[in-house]
């Protein structure tokens, strides 16, 4: 800025994320009702993963290709608004006719969908790959700290408040166009509240634009998506190939033992062959514990997303809820993990300093888990809060301690290269149990119907065994040993002359 920063600085540069978040989190409940309303409940798990893995794949790149091109940007309008106002008005668009499929019907109800919530992601990260570099270009060095602290705030919790106690009663009630148009409302008044940034138009010359990097992240995304899609594949096979067996124990064994081997093999042969594809097998030789930090970071995100993921499905069918009825009690739901991820997280930076950040990010992992366990424990909603309170401290915990850890174990010079890769676990993780996940989901509703759930209390069972999992991925991380309070600070003494 060419000015003294101002109290609604905070509010103008991050607002955005209020916006996008209360987008996102109302999608997490429209999705799952209108997949069950076109398709059915014996296949709305299979239909919801493959919605949810090929729209995170287009975010990956969009996201990266987008930020790219608003650097090189010489627009009057600055280089990041013009993306954000943009991305917006077609966001307004997609979102309208996802409102206008709820009156469709069939395969072609979904059809509609499906390339609606493509188009959307297409379109909401055209503004939030620019949106994120607002902070580095606006903001003085010595305030990024505050205004990423009220961006923490933008992206968790307002959001979650906002929709559990307006957009998830409404759609809940039936008045899912209303849930749209207020989730609209509220979008649209933060991307003009964002145009208020004292953004300038860049006086240099454009940065020549490098092809490379996006074609290694169009090949490691491909790549990435073929092993899902073969893990997935393969456990459907295996569903088939079982159909004469009728005690529910033995299926139960095969089908969670199969899903917990195809998650893990995509995990884990994922993120070997994209990290491979992106850095190079000399740069993965030089340091292995970026790869299993990669691991531990998939795996534990892959239980925390898809937990969220099939929240309405699960409340249906464990507690009984009926169709829409389920949106409000998932909404509260995430409410409580929001919360506590934010509660966590305030404090995890002194634990980590004080314990390590590898000790908590395997502390993080357990109490997950163990929130997992109780949230199945009982079909009981209040049993399932204080299981979510579990997970969302956990949740809390991880987000601060494992990029920490990211941070310390990356080459210092290429840090951007290499924790820019980190966005395989963040977009993979919703692919990953979702598109595998979900077709395990209705095999059980198919074959036993005369157990509500029963599919979905099995995945989240595989979710939090991936918890548990995401600690084992933790030996191979070598964790730099720490230096002394106030080493490498800046702050020592000048030697004597």
């Amino acid at each position: 800025m060419n000015r003294p920063v101002r109290w609604y600085d905070y509010i103008t540069v991050n607002i955005y994320f209020l916006g996008l978040s209360t987008l996102s989190q109302t999608n997490n409940l429209v999705f799952p009702l209108l997949i069950q309303l076109f398709v059915g409940d014996a296949v709305k798990g299979a239909y919801l993963g493959s919605l949810r893995l090929w729209t995170l794949m287009a975010a990956l790149l969009m996201q990266a290709v987008m930020g790219m091109l608003s650097d090189r940007s010489t627009l009057r309008w600055g280089r990041r608004r013009p993306f954000i106002f943009t991305g917006t008005v077609l966001d307004l668009v997609f979102i309208t006719a996802i409102g206008f499929s709820a009156g469709m019907s069939g395969t072609v109800g979904y059809a509609f969908l499906f390339v609606m919530a493509i188009l959307l992601q297409i379109s909401s990260n055209t503004a939030q790959g620019p949106q994120q570099a607002l902070i580095p270009d606006v903001v003085p060095d010595r305030q990024r700290g505050r205004f990423s602290g009220i961006k923490a705030v933008m992206d968790v919790p307002l959001p979650l408040i906002l929709v559990s106690f307006t957009v998830a009663r409404l759609i809940s009630a039936g008045h899912m166009w209303t849930g749209l148009l207020l989730a609209m409302g509220i979008l649209t008044v933060s991307m003009l509240l964002t145009m208020l940034v004292p953004e300038k138009r860049p006086t240099g010359a454009p940065i020549p634009f490098d092809w490379a990097p996006i074609l290694r992240l169009a090949l490691m995304t491909a790549l990435f998506a073929i092993i899902i899609l073969g893990a997935g594949q393969g456990v459907q096979l295996l569903g088939r190939a079982i159909a004469g067996i009728d005690s529910p124990v033995v299926l139960l064994l095969i089908m969670g033992t199969a899903g917990l081997a195809a998650m893990g093999i995509a995990v884990g042969l994922g993120v070997w062959a994209s990290v491979r594809v992106s850095l190079g097998n000399q740069a993965v030789r030089r340091n292995p514990s970026f790869t299993w930090w990669v691991v531990n970071r998939l795996a534990f995100l892959v239980g925390a997303t898809n937990l969220s993921t099939f929240a309405v499905y699960f409340i249906q069918g464990r507690l009984g809820y009926v169709r829409e009825k389920a949106a409000g009690p998932a909404a509260y739901l995430m409410l409580v993990v929001g919360v506590f991820v934010l509660l966590s997280a305030l404090g995890s930076g002194w634990l980590a300093d004080r314990f390590g950040r590898k000790s908590l990010v395997a502390v993080s992992g357990f109490v997950a888990a163990l929130g997992t366990l109780v949230a199945l424990s009982l079909p009981n909603m209040s049993v399932i809060y204080v299981g979510g309170c579990l997970i969302g401290l956990a949740t809390g915990l991880f987000y601060a301690a494992n990029w920490a850890l990211g941070t310390e174990i990356v080459p210092k010079e290429e840090a951007g290269r290499y924790l820019g890769i980190s966005n395989l676990a963040g977009a993979g993780a919703g692919a990953v149990g979702a598109y595998i996940g979900g077709p395990i989901a209705d095999y059980f509703t198919t074959r036993l119907p005369q157990v509500p759930g029963l599919g979905y209390v099995l995945i989240f069972v595989i979710y939090g065994i991936l918890f548990l999992l995401s600690v084992v991925a933790l030996r191979g991380v070598h964790e730099p040993a720490r230096q002394p309070a106030g080493a490498g600070s800046g702050l020592a003494a000048s030697p004597a002359k």
